[in-house]
C-alpha cells in the first residue's frame, strides 16, 4: 500500500482544461486551447473601443471641413463619414485578420488568434465569410444568438465560425517553460513506494504537468476536484491508496521524470562505454 490514505472517486473521462485536438492528413495531432466567450468578449471590446476612436478621428477632420467650406462640401463630407462607418464595421477584422494572421488589435490584446479549424492559418474567403455572418449572429440584439450557439458547441463556434470552418484560439507565448516545483517535494518513502516504470502514458503525464502548473492558480477544493479526474484511474493500475488526489499526482509525475532522467543517464553511460 502506498503512503498516501484512502480516497473513494469514481474516475471519469472528462477534460482537465478548454482544449481541443487536431490531427493532420501526417497524423501528427496538436493542442489548442479555444477561447471562451468572456474573454472573446473583452477582445471584442477592445476593438469596438479602436472602431470608435478611428470614426471619432474621420468626423472631427469632417466636421472641421464643413466648417471652413461651407455648405459646398457638407453633404460629400457626411457622406464619406459614412462611408468610414460602414467600413469600419465590415472592413476592419478582414483587414486585421489578413495583416496579422487572424488577429485584430483587440485579439492581440487578449492573446488570441483565429485560425482554420484544423489549426492551419485563417485564409481570406474563411475571414470574409465568418465576418459577414456577424450580421446572423448579432440577432436579435446584443450578439444573443451568437453565445447561445457558442455556449451550446465544444469550441465555443459562433455561427460565423461553423459556417467558414474556424476557431478562435488562445496563443501559447511561451518559449521555454520553468520546472515544475513540488512544494512540499516528495518524500523518499512516497517516490520509492512508486515503480520506476509506471504504467503511465505521455498524454496522462501531459494532463498531470498541465494540471501542476495551474494548481497554484486555483482554489484547493478546485485543484483536488480537477486531480480527482485523474488519480483514480492511475492508482487503479498500480493497486494504490491515497488521501489527497493532487498530492498522488504530483509523486507519479516526479516518479516518472525520475525515471526518465534514470534512463537518460543509462545510456549515456552505455554509449561512452561503447
Amino acid at each position: 500500500m502506498l503512503p498516501f490514505g484512502a480516497v473513494g472517486v469514481a474516475p471519469t473521462a472528462e477534460p482537465i482544461d478548454t482544449t481541443t485536438e487536431v490531427e493532420t492528413p501526417e497524423h501528427v495531432r496538436f493542442r489548442f486551447r479555444v477561447a471562451g466567450p468572456a474573454r472573446r468578449a473583452v477582445a471584442y471590446a477592445l476593438d469596438l473601443g479602436v472602431r470608435g476612436v478611428i470614426v471619432a478621428v474621420f468626423a472631427f477632420f469632417a466636421v472641421l471641413a464643413g466648417a471652413s467650406l461651407g455648405e459646398l462640401v457638407s453633404g460629400t463630407t457626411t457622406g464619406l463619414l459614412l462611408v468610414i462607418v460602414f467600413l469600419t464595421e465590415w472592413a476592419y477584422y478582414l483587414v486585421f485578420d489578413i495583416a496579422w494572421s487572424g488577429r485584430s488589435p483587440g485579439r492581440r490584446a487578449m492573446g488570441l488568434r483565429v485560425v482554420d479549424a484544423s489549426g492551419h492559418p485563417l485564409r481570406l474567403g474563411q475571414s470574409l465569410l465568418r465576418n459577414l455572418l456577424r450580421a446572423a449572429d448579432v440577432l436579435p440584439m446584443g450578439y444573443a444568438l451568437g453565445v447561445l450557439v457558442m455556449a451550446r458547441d465544444p469550441r465555443f463556434r459562433r455561427i460565423g465560425d461553423r459556417v467558414a470552418g474556424t476557431m478562435v484560439v488562445l496563443e501559447d507565448t511561451s518559449r521555454v517553460r520553468a520546472p515544475i516545483l513540488i512544494d512540499p517535494p516528495p518524500t523518499r518513502a512516497e517516490l520509492y513506494a512508486l515503480p520506476s516504470r509506471l504504467p503511465v502514458s505521455n498524454e496522462e503525464l501531459d494532463a498531470i504537468e498541465l494540471f501542476l502548473r495551474r494548481a497554484s492558480s486555483l482554489s484547493p477544493a478546485r485543484a483536488e476536484e480537477l486531480a480527482a479526474m485523474l488519480a483514480p484511474r492511475i492508482a487503479a493500475r498500480l493497486g494504490a491508496r491515497y488521501l489527497q488526489p493532487s498530492r498522488f499526482l504530483a509523486a507519479v509525475y516526479a516518479r516518472a521524470r525520475d525515471g526518465e532522467a534514470a534512463g537518460e543517464r543509462e545510456r549515456a553511460s552505455a554509449a561512452r562505454a561503447a
